[in-house]
């Protein structure tokens, strides 16, 4: 049929293609996995026999995974081109190879060879580690039955394509169809399949969204290609929690994880400079330290721009509207430009008070504290919020040498930190720039 009868669309049918299954085993198919029908059971009686996540070696990787990869589980790896996401999985690979697990990576998007080239630089050629260069779904998905290895690498599923859809790679048909076969040659053979995936211009991943629905696991791999930070972070996890994050610094050598990130995030840190407020963040399970900054310039002509780095754009615009309604601190002709150090993305809502911290700073040149960490989120009508994990928070700071922390009021004290407790932002700012006086411009409420 070339035209569908509902949409009216033309060449719009594709045929799914089917994969025999090993002997024993349910059937594969490109469309859905055909289980066979029970009848409803009480799930309090129901006995639980999850595998057990295996540890990788990489110890920051775990943490993201809680605690290693799942045997039959399928993860999507995704990232922007030249980010190092090929990297990342050669050096699981080879790290999982030392624990005696065998390994099958897909690479269909460059040769052999040249992967063996980069293992040699980076020093992970390990022995247990199997490498091709087929594109051919059916093909994969069958030695992965046959050799059924311990984990198995797609580099990357936009290239791999089925034989049976009349589609190029990379386009939604054939991603849905590759993606389907490879998730049930995993679930049959006991493999853990990891997919790794492109994304597009605005940092959403390439090809349908049921792709997201089939994996158990998502991975972001975020950074600035310019910096040697790398961020993972776990998007979807159907095996632990979703929120981690895990660091690495890109070397010559390769990835390496940074296990204490507060401390190479401040490492350059320059004290005493206006514009610059420390926020005790939390990603997951895992308390950081991050420097947020900000630079205010006047604008000589046309609207004023705002522009963040690491933090939402609409809530940059929030924060700098309740500044000006309800401490009086006009920004309405002066570009205003916010960061936050290292790459880190802040969606944490606390980040709310480090920036309008920063902002006042630089607007009136005054220096926020020294030794001072802020944590608050910021209301529309000027007060402070607290947020989870204070106690988490502040310890972490503590543990760094902050030995002041303006807070919403009734945060619990924590031992070794000094509490600056605060109703609204105007007593917030008040306290963070005690140490010098208010300018004109500046109407500090609450002093």
């Amino acid at each position: 049929m070339g035209r569908c009868p509902q949409c009216q669309s033309w060449n719009s049918l594709v045929e799914e293609a089917r994969l025999p299954a090993p002997p024993g085993r349910g059937v594969a198919s490109g469309a859905r996995s055909v289980r066979a029908a029970s009848g409803p059971v009480k799930l309090v009686g129901l006995a639980s026999t999850g595998a057990q996540p295996v540890p990788t070696g990489l110890g920051e990787l775990d943490r993201v995974l809680g605690g290693g990869i799942i045997p039959s589980s399928v993860t999507l790896l995704a990232g922007e081109p030249g980010i190092g996401k090929s990297t990342l999985v050669l050096q699981t690979l080879a790290a999982c190879a030392r624990k005696g697990v065998t390994s099958l990576l897909v690479c269909a998007e460059e040769a052999p060879e040249q992967v063996h080239r980069r293992a040699i630089r980076l020093g992970l050629l390990e022995e247990g580690m199997w490498i091709t260069s087929a594109s051919d779904v059916e093909s994969v998905a069958s030695t992965v039955c046959e050799m059924r290895p311990g984990v198995t690498v797609v580099d990357s599923i936009q290239t791999v394509s089925v034989s049976d859809v009349a589609s190029p790679a990379g386009s939604v048909a054939q991603v849905r169809a590759a993606s389907q076969l490879l998730a049930d040659s995993a679930r049959s053979s006991g493999s853990a399949m990891v997919l790794i995936g492109h994304v597009t211009k605005d940092g959403s991943i390439a090809g349908p969204r049921i792709l997201e629905h089939l994996v158990d696991t998502v991975l972001s791999f975020e950074g600035d290609r310019s910096q040697s930070f790398r961020i993972l972070r776990a998007v979807k996890h159907r095996f632990g929690a979703v929120g981690e994050m895990a660091m690495w610094e890109m070397t010559a050598s390769g990835l390496a994880e940074v296990r204490d990130p507060a401390r190479m995030i401040l490492a350059d840190r320059q004290p005493g400079l206006p514009g610059s407020a420390i926020f005790a963040s939390m990603e997951g399970q895992r308390p950081m330290l991050v420097e947020v900054q900000a630079l205010v310039a006047r604008n000589f002509g046309g609207s004023a721009r705002r522009s963040a780095s690491g933090y939402d754009q609409g809530r940059l615009a929030q924060v700098l509207a309740v500044l000006q309604a309800r401490v009086g601190l006009n920004l309405g002709n002066e570009d205003v430009y916010v960061s936050a150090v290292g790459g880190v993305r802040l969606d944490d809502p606390g980040a709310d008070l480090a920036v309008a911290m920063a902002v006042t700073s630089a607007s009136t040149t005054r220096v926020v504290d020294q030794g001072l960490v802020v944590v608050g989120e910021i209301g529309l009508g000027g007060e402070l919020r607290s947020v989870a994990n204070m106690s988490t928070r502040l310890a972490e700071a503590a543990r760094h040498g902050f030995a002041r922390a303006t807070v919403p009021r009734g945060t619990e004290r924590v031992q070794g930190i000094a509490m600056q407790p605060a109703v609204t932002l105007g007593e917030a700012l008040h306290a963070g720039l005690r140490h010098a006086s208010a300018p004109p411009r500046l109407r500090v409420l609450g002093a």
